[in-house]
């Protein structure tokens, strides 16, 4: 009896206390594991982290400003050379016209026209084209060159359209021959339309350097961008 009871004590314990081996964790708690050389997270990393970022968008803003303010000021440069050709090409057919009448009201739309349509031109066809990423080095160029050679042609026409019908008004020149109009003007101003090759093509060149000089920083300013 005394040994049946020493038995049934050593089940009973052996029930209720089961053996631990050394280092196992009991499954239903998990226990956060680390890799060799992998580095805990801390409160002091997400501190640090902070002020990079805000440093990165404070470069990413300062270089976008910065090739924002030279695109504008290349822009306006661009349109300020156009409304010049402009103001050549109403002072050159005014001339021609032998007109003397209307001269506030023709220079200031000969002038204002030009600049703002070259500018605006400038805008949706490089600049919008540029952010998009729709437009290539080659494309830039063609774009702002074309637009140099209409905004030089534009003026031009706009002059010898305004001037003839000032001079057929005031009567400044003999009056052209009935359905001949425009042959007439263009034979009494041929000498003064070849003075204006020398805007056209001072134009068509600055419209090339300015393409070229604007995908240039839009491409440098993109490489810092995406390097920080």
């Amino acid at each position: 009896m005394a040994a049946l009871g020493r038995g049934v004590g050593a089940d009973l314990g052996a029930a209720e206390v089961g053996p631990v081996e050394a280092g196992e964790a009991p499954k239903d708690i998990k226990m956060p594991t680390y890799t060799h050389g992998q580095s805990r997270p801390s409160l002091g990393d997400g501190k640090l982290r902070k002020p990079m970022v805000i440093e990165i968008i404070e470069k990413k803003f300062d270089y976008l400003r910065k090739e924002k303010t030279l695109n504008i000021y290349g822009t306006v440069t661009f349109g300020t050379t156009a409304g010049f050709s402009g103001m050549l090409a109403n002072l050159i057919f005014r001339h021609c016209f032998k007109v003397k009448h209307d001269g506030l009201k023709t220079y200031a739309s000969l002038t204002t026209l030009p600049f703002l349509s070259t500018v605006v031109a400038y805008k949706l066809l490089v600049t919008d084209a540029l952010y998009s990423g729709n437009i290539s080095r080659e494309n830039c160029v063609l774009r702002s060159s074309l637009i140099g050679i209409v905004c030089v042609l534009y003026p031009t026409a706009l002059a010898f359209s305004k001037n003839g019908r000032l001079a057929v008004k005031y009567h400044t020149v003999p009056l052209p021959p009935k359905g001949r109009v425009l042959l007439h003007w263009l034979l009494l101003c041929h000498t003064e339309i070849k003075a204006m090759v020398v805007p056209f093509i001072l134009q068509t060149i600055f419209g090339v350097l300015h393409g070229l000089q604007h995908y240039a920083i839009f491409e440098s300013t993109l490489e810092k961008t995406v390097h920080d």
